[in-house]
């Protein structure tokens, strides 16, 4: 409780101001069907009850189909076709909500279109409430103790009350044993929230199957799977901050499913052109070459030795839309890929986007290729290329509607993109101000926590949600929701559709974020263990 009351963010969560958020969660678990259903509708008193139990804690998993299960479904002599294998579980802590946990059970069932078959059957020394539906396939759930468990397979049933009853074998290895656990161990093992995901070895994950009639496991060789061993992360509190870290970790060596990261560097080109006004900012590097070089490996390992010069009728066929080669289309940009809002309402029109370029000629020459008709304009000013590029059609169809356009200008290391020619005008003039006018990155603030990262960065991102007219906003999403329903009609033959607002986007109270939250920081990385990500919630 202490930590509860010090930490922001799970005052934000304890807010009744709040309150329609974790509800509408909870509504969305026990009714996900609730238009099918005959059920009554959760009541507002309910739906407070069924949040509640998302305070014990609980955990979902998946057991992969063992070698034993495997050979005794394949041995079996019948002529149906074997159930595929659901290995997914789910196990709660219900101590105190003992109550309130058949009550969501019994409130799940009742929505059900389908009456299922109950039985009682016997697994692990446990009763258990095997539950058989018409549409096929079976599940079972068991209350032991202070655990409720539930799963598909009675072989993962038995496998997880056992180790619960500590009837398991003492030979038998856990999840925190393996390798890729142990790895991850910096990452995992604490947190109000983790997860895990190994990445099996090729043997484990596919045999000699087969999908869309090639091969599987050649696919996987070529991506180099077996470089990424897991994916990890969790969240944890330090006062009143909330900390996130998460991790893809492996051999990050060349040639391997990690090349799709560039290398990092100290400080995104992009962020100079952010003022110190600015709501939010995110940036991103990806390498664009080894993305295509793996691309190539997958599609080679696809193909028939005798058609391997597919590759090459491909390559020239994009060289001629492109006007080059695909390589060199693709040198053409740095990989640094950002975006930023400006605007306290988050108006989408005052969003940019920010894509690193390295040659401005080939830059343009590779813009009229790829929009052709769709350039409306094209003007220089300085060092700077205008284009103007329609997104409703080309100019040469007829009756298309010419309005909607998006802005684009072009300068020797970037391109700065945004649906109103104004937003693009007031980012290139913080460029000619970048000396009299504070950036993003000139703030005491913005620089403590870059220093606090490591020196060479994949992406960066911030948020300022004190910034933020949440009223606005509000009232922003739910103009655009209803004009959502005009624009659909008018692109299609449906003037009827309708859009609906979450019932809790118009019950919560907007300024409530503001109340508890201040700022938001993340960065990630690369090195030779894989890729890092790491954020502060302020």
């Amino acid at each position: 409780m202490d930590v509860r009351k010090a930490n922001s963010l799970l005052a934000l969560w304890d807010d009744p101001d709040f309150a329609p958020v974790p509800s509408a969660l909870a509504a969305g678990m026990l009714d996900s069907s609730e238009q099918k259903s005959s059920a009554p509708k959760l009541t507002p008193q309910e739906l407070g009850e069924f949040a509640s139990l998302l305070e014990n804690s609980f955990t979902l998993g998946y057991i992969g189909e063992s070698a034993k299960h495997r050979t005794a479904v394949s041995g079996a002599s019948s002529d149906a076709k074997p159930r595929a294998w659901d290995g997914m579980f789910f196990v709660y802590n219900r101590a105190g909500k003992e109550e309130l946990l058949t009550k969501a059970i019994l409130r799940l069932r009742r929505g059900e279109k389908e009456i299922p078959r109950l039985s009682q059957v016997s697994i692990a020394g446990v009763q258990a409430l095997k539950i058989e539906r018409k549409t096929g396939g079976s599940s079972y759930w068991a209350e032991s103790g202070k655990y409720a468990v539930g799963a598909s397979e009675a072989a993962v049933m038995e496998e997880l009350l056992s180790r619960l009853n500590g009837k398991s074998a003492p030979a038998a290895p856990s999840l925190a044993q393996s390798a890729a656990y142990q790895e991850a161990q910096p990452i995992v093992g604490s947190g109000l929230l983790e997860f895990f995901l190994r990445i099996p070895d090729l043997k484990e994950l596919v045999e000699d199957s087969k999908a869309g009639g090639f091969k599987v496991r050649p696919v996987l060789d070529a991506v180099r799977l077996d470089a990424v061993h897991s994916l990890s992360g969790h969240v944890t509190f330090d006062g009143a901050k909330t900390h996130v870290e998460a991790a893809i970790l492996g051999d990050a060596a060349p040639g391997t499913l990690f090349d799709i990261w560039a290398e990092g560097k100290s400080s995104p080109a992009s962020l100079a052109l952010v003022p110190a006004t600015a709501i939010s900012y995110n940036s991103a590097r990806i390498n664009l070459p080894g993305i295509y070089a793996t691309v190539k490996r997958v599609v080679r390992s696809v193909l028939p030795q005798g058609q391997q010069g597919t590759t090459d009728i491909l390559e020239s066929a994009a060289q001629t839309r492109l006007g080059m080669p695909l390589s060199d289309a693709l040198n053409v940009f740095t990989g640094e890929f950002a975006s930023m809002e400006n605007s306290p309402a988050l108006d989408n029109a005052k969003q940019v986007f920010f894509l690193g370029i390295n040659k401005k000629p080939e830059t343009l020459k590779l813009a009229r290729s790829l929009f052709g008709d769709q350039l409306a304009s094209e003007r220089n000013e300085g060092d700077v290329t205008f284009l103007k590029i329609s997104t409703g059609g080309n100019q040469g169809s007829a009756g298309v509607a010419q309005w909607r356009f998006y802005h684009v200008a072009v300068t020797p290391d970037m391109i700065i993109g945004a649906s109103r020619l104004d937003t693009v005008r007031e980012v290139l003039a913080n460029r000619s101000s970048v000396s009299t006018n504070p950036s993003l990155a000139s703030l005491t603030q913005f620089q403590a926590k870059r220093a606090s990262f490591p020196e060479n960065l994949l992406g960066l991102s911030y948020f300022d949600f004190q910034k933020v007219d949440w009223q606005a906003a509000l009232d922003h999403w739910v103009s655009e929701a209803k004009k959502a329903p005009v624009a659909k009609s008018a692109a299609g033959p449906n003037p009827t559709t309708t859009s609906k607002l979450p019932d809790w986007l118009s019950q919560v109270n907007p300024q409530v974020l503001s109340r508890h939250l201040h700022t938001s920081w993340s960065a990630s990385w690369k090195d030779a263990k894989g890729i890092h990500w790491d954020q502060w919630i302020e």
